[in-house]
């Protein structure tokens, strides 16, 4: 087998392995970021947020259940620089 499959492969399952871990974050970094929102009562904030974060889990969740352990602790890992980042992100802007 050619070189080139092997990398193509492999490319294939780092871009897979991304996007885990960057569906993770964002959902999550928009719960940390929904939680300040709610804290401080921006209705609509609270509403867009709410929105997305259902519309990301509404993709998400049969994807992560079914998934092998390495992909669901990736995805704990992007959810836990997620809710840090959300968290930094609304307070400096809030």
């Amino acid at each position: 087998m050619p070189t080139h499959i092997y990398w193509v492969f492999f490319y294939k399952i780092n871009v897979m392995k991304y996007k885990i871990f960057l569906t993770a974050f964002l959902q999550v970094g928009l719960v940390a970021i929904n939680t300040v929102l709610i804290a401080k009562g921006y209705v609509i904030g609270i509403f867009l947020a709410s929105f997305t974060i259902s519309m990301l889990w509404s993709y998400n969740v049969v994807k992560i259940s079914l998934s092998n352990f390495s992909n669901k602790l990736l995805y704990s890992f992007g959810a836990a620089f997620g809710s840090i980042t959300g968290y930094y992100l609304i307070t400096s802007i809030l």
